[in-house]
């Protein structure tokens, strides 16, 4: 089974396509750190983030997606086109039929750590043991995806 794992925003989106198959270690497909110009309007980055989401539904089609939910303690700005952008990928990963899970940045970080006030770095060493990485991740929000999708694996009961 392949998970579609997402770290929303609407300048950088963590993506990560992680591979479940029984008794074999959790393998990461595909990640990327996926980028829209801030030169363009805003409803234009939506469309590129919804375009991007449906050609890497298309190349991998995963059947589950797996998301971090909105949750901000700090720059409000931000949170209603980052609230839009989730709305776009929700929209895509709906589209095609798959299912959604949601989780919030404690609920990841128990999942990965064991710990719910873990560090970003008790996080990144984390995920780096717990799923086989052939390549090299470039971002945090990349890895923010990867640990979203072990989340998913840890938390639901997913058929193989």
């Amino acid at each position: 089974m392949k998970i579609l794992s997402v770290d929303p925003g609407y300048e950088r989106i963590g993506i990560a396509i992680i591979e479940h198959l029984p008794k074999q270690k959790d393998t990461l497909l595909y990640s990327e750190c996926f980028k829209t110009k801030a030169t363009l309007h805003f409803h234009e980055r939506l469309t590129c983030i919804g375009n991007q989401i449906e050609d890497v539904i298309k190349k991998y089609n995963p059947k589950v997606l797996a998301i971090e939910k909105l949750y901000f303690t700090s720059n409000q700005k931000t949170v209603m086109g980052v609230a839009e952008a989730r709305g776009v990928i929700l929209y895509s990963a709906s589209r095609n039929g798959l299912d959604i899970f949601e989780y919030t940045p404690p609920q990841i970080k128990v999942a990965v750590t064991g710990y719910g006030r873990a560090t970003k770095r008790m996080v990144i060493s984390m995920v780096e043991k717990l799923i086989e990485i052939k390549t090299k991740t470039n971002s945090d929000d990349e890895l923010d995806a990867i640990a979203i999708g072990i989340t998913c694996l840890a938390c639901e009961r997913l058929p193989y």
